[in-house]
């Protein structure tokens, strides 16, 4: 009778994978990846998975798709892929044989992920005997016993006399054998059904989560002649791979745009992705194009993923001296003020009459080829540096998130708040008659610049909240409207000066 080999079980234990009943050519394998991401711009910390993340969550996931050649038998074949991510969805693995399409099918598919570990082993173990190994000073005690629990604090053992000993420290533990229904790796598992014997060429796909990506934008700004502006556009893909596998010498897409995907009833997640590309892209960087009603980057070259792992690519090339335009605006209610319209005005004077005193610095460009851009831009964070032409240096001079843009349309962000130039706002006179219908507000908006030998615009922002049937009776400057509560004073401050801007304003309803 033969005997079973025993298993050896230390802390530190490696198992071998279970042998495939049909061999797949490892090395004729193709691998494409379309990579899609659900993390909103700047939503994510590099630094998360700057050592491996675990326990961190991905935001994304990827559509896997492989091409490889199987040696099938004619009848029932049964495949096993064991180099597979661990967060496969199952429901979306597909096989196609390339070679015999119309005379191969699938009978089963399963996805296995019951992965061997020192704890499932053990438990497999409970109620039967086992051998424990404990080191001494000199030499080493072997205990065997009926194994009657496994936990972090150690083993408990039940002795042939009966007795239980516990064992809170031990070097390992012998096992007959590797217990059925463990394996080592996360394996797909097909039961195949076909009409010829051949190599058959085959593809399968799956998604996986543990994988995301997003876009970082790098802008060098610069003034080459006072009251115009330039920026140099770089821009870079960073990807995180934490599927569980990974990926050598892959096709790498990734798909720009909000996805949806069905999620259960009452909690909705947009997918979001995105991509890039210009006319003069090297031939080995990404390629842009319009797929659907998103767009579809590809990678010009082969590239691998290792798992546990972040790699950044170049997504477009530098797009030197894009014209820009630096904004400063100054909105003295700072967002304090409320949104009425709950069905009656905002009577109470002193409400959203608090001052901010900061006036915020904007940079804009036209995304358009004629600006030096004109490419879609995926959602990610902008940083913006100038150069220091003391000591050549580049310094960074604000950030700020963008959603995806379009060609032809204009991309907006906030830098900071201006260091020399301060406003004011004050509510001079408020006047109300409830029986007629009516509320009056006098408003004084004060702008101050302290520098000295440079004349700034700002752009005095005001909400007209307190109802939504309003007229300007008395301005001092020309205003522009925004939006129905919106109104914009452009105002010109000299240096070392100030300048004032007064309007009255009725409500009536």
């Amino acid at each position: 009778m033969n005997k079973l080999r025993p298993l050896v079980l230390s802390v530190s234990s490696a198992f071998a994978t279970a042998a495939l009943i049909a061999i797949p050519h490892a090395a004729s394998a193709q691998t494409a990846l379309t990579i899609y991401s659900s993390a909103q711009p700047g939503s994510i910390n590099a630094q998360t998975y700057k050592s491996g993340g675990e326990g961190a969550v991905v935001p994304g996931y990827a559509l896997v798709r492989e091409e490889r050649l199987f040696t099938l038998k004619a009848g029932r074949n049964l495949l096993r892929v064991s180099d597979v991510p661990g967060l496969i969805d199952p429901t979306t693995v597909a096989f196609t044989s390339l070679t015999d399409p119309k005379g191969t099918r699938v009978i089963e598919q399963n996805f296995e992920f019951d992965l061997t570990s020192q704890a499932k082993l053990l438990s497999r173990y409970l109620e039967r005997e086992v051998t424990v190994d404990q080191g001494r000073e000199k030499g080493v005690d072997t205990i065997t016993g009926t194994l009657l629990s496994a936990a972090a604090g150690g083993l408990t053992l039940r002795q042939t006399d009966g007795s239980v000993r516990i064992l809170a420290h031990y070097s390992q533990v012998r096992l007959p054998g590797l217990p059925g229904g463990l394996i080592s790796k996360p394996t797909l598992v097909w039961d195949i059904d076909a009409a010829t014997a051949a190599d058959h060429k085959a593809r399968f796909t799956y998604q996986t989560g543990g994988m995301t990506w997003w876009t970082d934008y790098n802008l060098t700004y610069s003034e080459p002649k006072p009251g115009a502006c330039k920026v140099d556009v770089a821009a870079w893909v960073t990807i995180v791979n934490q599927s569980g596998a990974s990926f050598a010498d892959a096709k790498l897409k990734l798909i720009a745009g909000d996805v949806q995907r069905a999620q259960p009833r009452g909690y909705a997640v947009p997918e979001t992705a995105a991509k890039l590309s210009r006319d003069a892209v090297r031939a080995e960087g990404f390629v842009e194009k319009a797929f659907f009603e998103y767009h579809l980057y590809t990678l010009g070259r082969p590239t691998s993923l290792a798992n546990n792992s972040t790699k950044q690519v170049e997504l477009f090339p530098t797009a030197p001296g894009v014209g820009c335009e630096k904004t400063l605006v100054y909105y003295g209610q700072g967002g304090t003020y409320p949104y009425y319209y709950y069905g009656s005005p905002a009577t109470d004077r002193n409400l959203g009459v608090q001052s901010n005193r900061k006036v915020d610095v904007y940079l804009r460009a036209k995304n358009a080829a004629a600006n030096g851009l004109g490419v879609p831009l995926p959602a990610g964070k902008i940083r913006v540096s100038k150069l220091d032409t003391a000591d050549g240096s580049l310094e960074f001079i604000g950030e700020d998130l963008i959603d995806h843009t379009a060609r032809e349309e204009t991309v907006q962000i906030k830098l900071g708040s201006a260091f020399d130039v301060v406003g004011e706002r004050r509510q001079v006179d408020f006047r109300i008659d409830t029986n007629a219908h009516w509320i009056e507000e006098d408003i004084e908006v004060k702008v101050r610049n302290q520098k000295p030998d440079e004349t700034v615009t700002v752009l005095v922002k005001e909400n007209l909240y307190r109802w939504s049937n309003w007229t300007v009776l008395r301005k001092t400057h020309e205003y522009t409207k925004d939006d129905s509560r919106t109104i914009v004073f452009p105002v010109k401050v000299p240096p070392k000066g100030e300048a004032t801007v007064k309007y009255t304003v009725r409500y009536t309803w």
